[in-house]
């Protein structure tokens, strides 16, 4: 196992795999409830019985889906990277597809397929590859440091330390509010442990901020411990329904294909360059396997959308099992584990708040943005695409976005600098991409 893994050339060892992947887990655990809500539009009143998914029935696919994708991760692609459904893609599965234009779940499931068979399609001729590895490397750095920036902000809004304000957008949160207070100390303390050099200091961070928020009664003691799994029946293979219907073969439908593939291209793309830059397993400016990494990302994605769930991707939370001392696809083979886990023990998921994984997305986002410092910010060239690759993605709330803005600014600015000899052919590709994305993003 440890010659399968590569334990002794990537300094690491079973105990740091496990804490790695179990931290992985427990940042990114609340997929498992945010995910069926959102599919299943369960703020929504008056939705029609046709338009609702089943709550139950997602909650297990997103499980699956999860441990699907993190297992072929792990073992054929051999990166601490876990897969689950992506935020972002499945609020547009359910409150674009689904409900504002009133297309049946089954068709949107069905355009998730369809995307993710395009998606093997390019992994397989390697042309997906060649794609991540035209980016040039300060794009690449500043990609990790805006998806740093950006979990930092989704952690702080999440526990309500940061809060909306009509005008300023963002203002500091109610400092008063129990939760909050948790959230707040849960960073002083996972902040701690890792300027002593505690390995490990985000895990045990976690579990000290949910003790003391039960202890405290800010958390809940979980009521039962297991519970039935639900019956996946009412969405497994419900797609195939709407893949042999003519009414699925619209225009509409095309975009929805299209901007599935799109998206979650990017946003996969930069997680995989950004925790793989964290634990230091990329090599001269390429990432090793990427084939293989993005072969996992595809079928998981078919596999999740076969179960129920919308685009499985990979999780930039899994970066916080990196700061934890994950490095091999080992821990993402114990992530997996725990997914399959959570079907029986959901009851326990209670305790994962956003006031426990807040603490875990700070101090991640603060590894990441170490980057910074490799960004060459003298040559002004250099700097125009990066920083506004960074700044872009907390500020709309989009990592493709960031991407977008970043690709399209960084052949201007080295044309006009006469470097054009410096840029990748497919750098121009994507800035028409990108520019046609901004386009249809109207």
């Amino acid at each position: 196992m440890k010659k399968f893994f590569k334990f002794e050339e990537l300094g690491t060892n079973y105990r740091k795999e496990f804490i790695g992947g179990f931290t992985t887990f427990l940042a990114m655990a609340y997929i498992l409830a945010v995910n069926p809500f959102t599919l299943t539009l369960g703020d929504v009143a008056d939705l029609p019985d046709a338009l609702r998914m089943d709550y139950g029935a997602v909650f297990v696919a997103t499980a699956l889906a999860a441990a699907v994708g993190s297992l072929i991760m792990g073992i054929f692609a051999n990166y601490p990277i876990a897969l689950a459904p992506g935020l972002g893609l499945n609020a547009y599965f359910a409150y674009t597809v689904i409900l504002t234009q009133g297309q049946p779940w089954e068709y949107a499931l069905a355009a998730v397929f369809i995307s993710s068979v395009f998606f093997l399609l390019l992994t397989i001729s390697g042309l997906r590859e060649k794609l991540i590895n035209a980016i040039p490397v300060e794009l690449k750095l500043a990609i990790g440091a805006g998806i740093g920036l950006f979990i930092t902000f989704i952690g702080l809004q999440n526990s309500k330390i940061i809060v909306d304000n009509p005008a300023t957008l963002v203002h500091i949160g109610d400092l008063s509010n129990s939760s909050t207070l948790l959230a707040i100390f849960g960073i002083f303390v996972t902040v701690i442990l890792m300027v002593r050099g505690i390995h490990g200091g985000v895990f045990y961070g976690m579990i000290i901020t949910a003790v003391v928020g039960m202890i405290f009664g800010v958390i809940d003691t979980p009521s039962k411990v297991v519970s039935t799994v639900p019956s996946m029946e009412p969405t497994f293979g419900a797609l195939f329904s709407a893949l042999g219907d003519p009414g699925f073969y619209t225009q509409s439908m095309l975009i929805v294909v299209l901007t599935f593939l799109f998206v979650d291209f990017f946003d996969n793309a930069g997680t995989l360059v950004a925790v793989a830059n964290q634990a230091g397993l990329m090599k001269d400016n390429k990432l090793p396997r990427a084939g293989k990494a993005l072969f996992a990302d595809s079928i998981a994605s078919m596999v999740g959308s076969i179960f129920g769930t919308s685009t499985t991707t990979s999780y930039v939370e899994s970066s916080a099992g990196v700061a934890a001392g994950a490095r091999t696809g080992f821990a993402a083979v114990v992530t997996a584990g725990f997914f399959l886990l959570s079907l029986f023990f959901f009851p326990l998921l209670e305790v994962v708040t956003s006031a426990v994984t807040t603490p875990a997305l700070v101090v991640v986002g603060i590894l990441m943005v170490s980057s910074l410092g490799k960004i060459e910010w003298t040559k002004f060239e250099v700097a125009v695409p990066a920083f506004l690759t960074i700044v872009a993605m907390p500020l709309t709330y989009s990592i493709a976005t960031g991407i977008a803005v970043g690709f399209i600014f960084y052949p201007i600015v080295m044309i006009v600098k006469g470097r054009i000899k410096e840029i990748n052919p497919i750098m121009y590709v994507f800035f028409v991409i990108f520019a046609l994305y901004f386009v249809f993003l109207q």
